[in-house]
């Protein structure tokens, strides 16, 4: 079993930044791969970021040029910096880590208004 808790989300003006963090324990596998999706009202869960142990990255197009992902693998951590926010990136923030399994955290919000 894997446990993953977000932090880091809030409330923020349009053309601010957040930083997410995710912390990851339990049985963790070297190779593995840590991510973000989101998830706004009445929307399907979709993909924002992934990183891969070796460091190869995803990004969902949304997220090209504002949005990096980051890990700390001694620590198990991922991270999510999120600048030039807009109203749409509005949703719940998920971590998710797959490895064996594919595990989620419970989500933290970000609120972006106008």
């Amino acid at each position: 079993q894997v446990q993953l808790v977000e932090s880091g989300g809030g409330l923020v003006q349009a053309g601010g930044s957040l930083r997410l963090s995710c912390a990851a324990s339990g049985r963790i596998f070297d190779i593995n791969t840590m991510g973000w999706y989101r998830q706004a009202p009445g929307k399907q869960r979709e993909l924002v970021a992934l990183m891969f142990s070796s460091g190869g990255t995803i990004y969902a197009d949304s997220a090209k040029g504002r949005f990096t992902i980051s890990r700390d693998n001694a620590k198990n951590m991922v991270y999510l910096q999120m600048n030039s926010l807009k109203p749409e990136d509005t949703a719940v923030y998920y971590c998710l880590y797959y490895s064996d399994n594919q595990y989620w955290g419970r989500g933290t919000q970000v609120t972006v208004s106008s």
